[in-house]
């Protein structure tokens, strides 16, 4: 599903964190948000997702999600947070479950269809050896994989992830963003996720939009997004950038 977000404004507390914000992300295909600390890149998922008040326009397919109730826009977009709560004393199983809440009844209980797409969700994520475990007993990728478990058990076309590698090692940076790719290709997901490292960006997603200063100031094809100069510009950095063996492009930092 195509997702379409245009003319976006959001003020928090008084103040724009997000001014005149237009994208369009294709169906299948993945966008990454980029841009220095305080852009605004979380806050731009928040709004599409209706959890921020804003101004602008946010369709899916079409669809304005601004006139949907929270349970049939549940069911159109998923949402893995930077920082979700995760309670200590819930199993794997139980938190993932969590994510067929669009689909139990108010009041009601989960059906076998619900453990069912659970189970499956766990097994796809090499999870189902945790599925009892707590959630206080798990690594950080581990948690990482049981976050998005979560939000794979909404079954929706379009996922937004905000940092799913933070706090991750390199190896486990790289574990998930494959994982996230496979799952997008194998489910033809439409993903927008919001990331730090402008490399690992640049390697993934089909397109970049960057942020700064809560308005778009490139979207494009890595290559034309990551360059040397806009990098210098909006983050303050030195860097060389040349392409991979894919023509993908890969950053190091400038020594002074």
């Amino acid at each position: 599903m195509t997702v379409a977000v245009r003319g976006l404004d959001v003020a928090l507390g008084g103040r724009p964190v997000l001014r005149g914000v237009s994208l369009e992300v294709p169906a299948g295909s993945w966008t990454a948000v980029i841009g220095p600390n305080g852009a605004g890149k979380s806050t731009l998922l928040r709004a599409v997702l209706g959890l921020v008040p804003s101004d602008g326009e946010v369709a899916v397919a079409g669809a304005d999600l601004s006139a949907l109730k929270p349970r049939q826009r549940a069911r159109l977009v998923a949402y893995a947070p930077q920082s979700p709560n995760l309670p200590v004393d819930m199993t794997v199983f139980d938190y993932t479950l969590l994510g067929r809440s669009p689909y139990i009844p108010h009041l009601g209980r989960e059906s076998a269809r619900d453990r069912a797409v659970v189970a499956e969700v766990l097994e796809r994520l090499d999870l189902t050896d945790f599925a009892g475990r707590p959630l206080d007993h798990l690594s950080g990728g581990e948690r990482q994989r049981v976050v998005l478990a979560r939000a794979l058990a909404q079954q929706t076309s379009v996922l937004l992830l905000d940092e799913p590698t933070t706090a991750l090692d390199i190896g486990h940076q790289q574990q998930v963003m494959e994982l996230v790719d496979q799952l997008r290709l194998s489910d033809e997901l439409t993903v927008v996720t919001t990331i730090h490292d402008l490399t690992l960006a640049g390697q993934y997603a089909d397109d970049l939009v960057l942020l700064s200063d809560g308005r778009v100031a490139a979207a494009g094809p890595p290559a034309e997004v990551l360059t040397r100069s806009a990098i210098e510009e909006h983050f303050d950095a030195r860097v060389n950038v040349f392409p991979g063996p894919d023509g993908r492009p890969i950053l190091s930092l400038e020594r002074p």
